[in-house]
């Protein structure tokens, strides 16, 4: 193979890789505040929330929930798509809004009979990831 055609091969793969869309600082601070709506019908904990969000420290926590929002890390950042995306699914297969919310701590045989909030308290980013998995195969994904 020649080193020309090794690099049409290349340039092919990064032509078919799908893309990682970069969220900007406001775009997550926009994600962060909705996540903070979106704890307060989920009735979660402060404690919870800072596992949902990835154990930032408290005084970050704390910052953020007064809506001072400076940097959001890359983790917490995929942790807020998800968290969108689970809200999202709860929205379109729910009408009524308080069906959703009040889904996410119901048990859940998907969850060994566990909540989804359980779940996802597990901690790991993974645990919010197979949440929003199971909502997305459950409405026939997007």
């Amino acid at each position: 193979m020649s080193k020309g055609s090794h690099m049409t091969e290349a340039t092919l793969a990064e032509r078919t890789r799908p893309q990682t869309v970069q969220v900007s600082q406001a775009e997550a601070a926009a994600m962060m505040r909705a996540a903070f709506n979106l704890f307060r019908h989920w009735k979660v904990t402060d404690s919870q929330a800072r596992v949902l969000l990835g154990q930032p420290s408290p005084s970050t926590f704390y910052r953020w929930k007064r809506g001072e929002i400076g940097a959001v890390p890359s983790d917490t950042v995929w942790r807020l798509g998800d968290l969108m995306g689970i809200h999202k699914a709860l929205r379109h297969m729910f009408t009524e809004p308080a069906r959703g919310y009040a889904w996410v701590a119901k048990p859940n045989a998907a969850f060994a009979g566990k909540s989804a909030l359980e779940r996802m308290l597990a901690g790991a980013p993974s645990d919010l990831t197979a949440v929003r998995d199971y909502l997305d195969a459950e409405r026939g994904g997007w």
